[in-house]
C-alpha cells in the first residue's frame, strides 16, 4: 500500500495573517490543495494531513476527504511525521510518501517515477530532488556512486559543496516500516530543540540501509512561498505556466498584462484570450471565441465563436455564437442560447435567453424564461421580488418588448405580442396582443414658482433668527 503524509501544521507568521501557511492561494486553489490533488493523481491509495496552527481551518477544508493528525507542538518535521504512527502502522507494509503542504507543485509524474525507482533500487529512504540555477539557500544533495551520502545545509557546506545545483525539495519517499523505525531514533540534540526528518538518512545509512535520490525533471517542485513576495513569485510561475500551456495548444494571447487563468480552465484552439481577463473554476470555453478584455468568467460553460467584451459570467452556460457586451453581469443559473445578443449595461440572473434574443442596453431580467428571437427595449425591468418571495416572467417567442417597461412577476406575455413604452404589465398578455399602459397625465401650472417662493420664505425666516 503505497500512502502520503501532508505536512501542513505551518503558521506562515510572514504572510502576517491568522490562516495556516498551506492554506494560501496560487492561482485560486490553496497551495494544500496543489498537494493533494497531485498525491491523488498519483494514485496514492491514502493520505494523511498533519495540521496545527488553525487546524479548524484545515480540516474544514478537508471534510472526510482524507486523515487527519494534529501537532500540538511544532517541534519539527519529524516530530510532525511523528503525529501520524497511527496511521503509518495501518500501511506498514507499504511505502510512505512524506511532502510539504506548502509546496503546491509536486507532480503526479515525480510521484509515479520517483516511487517506481524508490521500489527498484529498494531504498528504505528516496529524497527527492531537483537541479535549479540558484541552489542559495537549500540543502544540497551529497551523491555516491551507489546512492547518497547525505544532504547538507548551505550554512554547513563547503565551497566545493555550495557550487552542487541538486537539491533537496522537501519530499521523501520511505519503506513505512523503516520509516516507523527511523522516527523512533530520531534526537532532538541541537541548537533548535527540533525533530528533523532529514536525519532520518544519516540514520538509514548508518544502520546499512539504502539511501536514494530521485531527480525530478520539474524544476518547480522545490519553490514554496515565506512571505507574501514569496507567494506571487508562486502564482507567477503558476499563471506563465498556464498560460505557456495554452500558447502551446492554439490559444491566442497577445498581451498577457492582467490574464489570471486557473489550471483547471479549458479552452478550445483558436480563441483569443484579451487582457485584464480571468477566468476561474472549472470554466470550458470553446474554440475561436474572443474573450476580453476585462471579463471575469467562472464556472461558466461557454461554447465556439462567443464574443465577450467586459463581461462577469458566474456559474451559467453561454451558447455558441453569442455576443455580450460591454458591461454585462451573468448571474449564476443563468442560459444564454445561441445567436443571442447583450449590450451594454445589462443584468441577467437565472434566467434563460432564448434563441437570436436581442437586449440592446440598459435592462434587468432575473428570474425569467424569454423566447425565441425577443427584443427587449431599453430600459426593461423584471420586477422578480415582492419582498417576500422571487417570483418568474414568461416572454413567448418573437414578442416585442418596449422602453422603460416594467413586468410585474409573475407574469405571462405571449408569443408575437407586443408591449408599449412605459407600460407596467401585472397581468398575462395574450399571443399576438398590443399592451398599452397609458395613465393620465395631469400638469399642475406654476408648481415650481409656489415651491421655489415657499422655500424662499423659508430661507428668509431662517436668517432673521
Amino acid at each position: 500500500m503505497n500512502q502520503a503524509v501532508i505536512l501542513a501544521g505551518g503558521q506562515g507568521k510572514r504572510m502576517k495573517a491568522p490562516i495556516p501557511k498551506p492554506m494560501f492561494q496560487v492561482l485560486g486553489e490553496p497551495m494544500l490543495e496543489w498537494v493533494l490533488s497531485a498525491c491523488e493523481k498519483g494514485g496514492l491509495e491514502r493520505i494523511c494531513v498533519v495540521t496545527g496552527y488553525e487546524s479548524e481551518q484545515i480540516c474544514s477544508y478537508l471534510g472526510d476527504r482524507c486523515a487527519t493528525a494534529y501537532q500540538a507542538e511544532r517541534l519539527g518535521t519529524g516530530h510532525a511525521v511523528m503525529q501520524t504512527i497511527p496511521f503509518l502502522n495501518e500501511g506498514a507494509n507499504g511505502n510512505t510518501l512524506v511532502l510539504c503542504g506548502d509546496a503546491p507543485f509536486i507532480d503526479a509524474a515525480t510521484i509515479s517515477k520517483s516511487l517506481e525507482r524508490h521500489i527498484k533500487e529498494n531504498n528504505a529512504v528516496t529524497v527527492i530532488t531537483a537541479e535549479v540555477a540558484d541552489p542559495t539557500g537549500y540543502g544540497r544533495i551529497l551523491r555516491t556512486d551507489s546512492g547518497i551520502a547525505g544532504i547538507v545545509e548551505e550554512k554547513d557546506a563547503t565551497d566545493e559543496q555550495r557550487a552542487i545545483r541538486e537539491i533537496n525539495s522537501g519530499c521523501y519517499w520511505f519503506r513505512t516500516s523503516d520509516l516507523i523505525g527511523l522516527l523512533g531514533r530520531i534526537t532532538n540534540n541541537n541548537k533548535q530543540g527540533e525533530y528533523y526528518l532529514t536525519d532520518t538518512i544519516a540514520i538509514a545509512l548508518e544502520s546499512g540501509l539504502r539511501a536514494g535520490a530521485f531527480r525530478s525533471d520539474n524544476p518547480d517542485v522545490v519553490l514554496g512561498a515565506n512571505d507574501r513576495k514569496g507567494l506571487l513569485r508562486l502564482n507567477e510561475a503558476a499563471r506563465m505556466r498556464k498560460l505557456n500551456d495554452l500558447m502551446d495548444e492554439g490559444i491566442g494571447i497577445v498581451c498577457t498584462d492582467g490574464i489570471i487563468i486557473e489550471r483547471h480552465v479549458q479552452i478550445g484552439k483558436g480563441t483569443e484570450i484579451l487582457p485584464s481577463t480571468i477566468i476561474r473554476g472549472n470554466t470550458v470555453i470553446g474554440e475561436n471565441c474572443k474573450i476580453g478584455p476585462n471579463c471575469v468568467i467562472e464556472n461558466t460553460v461557454i461554447g465556439d465563436n462567443v464574443t465577450l467584451n467586459t463581461v462577469q459570467a458566474y456559474d451559467s452556460t453561454i451558447d455558441s455564437d453569442v455576443r455580450i457586451g460591454p458591461y454585462v453581469h451573468i448571474r449564476p443559473n443563468s442560459h444564454i442560447c445561441t445567436k443571442a445578443k447583450i449590450g451594454d449595461f445589462v443584468e441577467i440572473k437565472n434566467s434563460e435567453i432564448g434563441e437570436g434574443t436581442m437586449i440592446a442596453h440598459l435592462a434587468y431580467l432575473g428570474d425569467s424564461d424569454i423566447g425565441k428571437h425577443v427584443n427587449i427595449g431599453c430600459g426593461t425591468v423584471t420586477v422578480n421580488f415582492d419582498g417576500l418571495k422571487k417570483s418568474r416572467c414568461e416572454i413567448g417567442d418573437h414578442a416585442f418588448i418596449g422602453c422603460n417597461n416594467n413586468l410585474i412577476a409573475p407574469v405571462s406575455l405571449g408569443k408575437d405580442c407586443y408591449t408599449a413604452a412605459g407600460a407596467t404589465i401585472t397581468t398575462d398578455v395574450p399571443d399576438y396582443a398590443l399592451a398599452i399602459d397609458r395613465g393620465t397625465l395631469h400638469i399642475k401650472e406654476g408648481y415650481t414658482l409656489r415651491k421655489f417662493a415657499k422655500r424662499r420664505d423659508e430661507n428668509k425666516d431662517e436668517t432673521k433668527e
